[in-house]
């Protein structure tokens, strides 16, 4: 990603922080249109499960300036995310949710560069993720 793409990013998740507990149902349930069997991975409650969303998106916007400290905290999120019976499918329909969720909170701030900058980042996550589940299925320590 290139430093303009990391600020839009950033920018662009500072407009969304305030709608939070919007933002969160909104993508859930675009999730589960999109791939109506994802919802029994969610057994919890949702209004939580959409705060620890938020936070840890937060985290991972926050950190795409520092890649090597981001780095190795998204890939045990992807090693914790095997017990959930998450599948490499999984990530595009996750991503789809994301941008229309952050098209529908952004509105006309979401312009074309804003989608390819997020599409970015979060291509660049969902790989590090995915690493961190090879890894802890091959047994390397993240």
């Amino acid at each position: 990603m290139t430093p303009h793409q990391i600020d839009l990013v950033q920018k662009t998740f500072a407009k969304v922080k305030p709608i939070a507990g919007v933002a969160a149902q909104l993508f859930y349930g675009r999730l589960f249109e999109l791939d109506p069997s994802l919802r029994a991975m969610f057994k919890g409650d949702m209004r939580k499960q959409g705060q620890m969303l938020m936070s840890v998106l937060g985290v991972a916007v926050n950190g795409l300036r520092n890649l090597e400290t981001l780095s190795p905290v998204v890939r045990q999120l992807g090693a914790r995310h095997i017990d959930y019976g998450v599948k490499p499918q999984h990530y595009d329909t996750v991503g789809a949710a994301l941008l229309w969720t952050l098209q529908e909170g952004l509105q006309a701030d979401f312009t074309p560069e804003v989608r390819a900058a997020w599409a970015g980042a979060y291509g660049l996550l969902a790989e590090v993720m995915q690493l961190g589940e090879m890894e802890a299925r091959a047994g390397v320590a993240a």
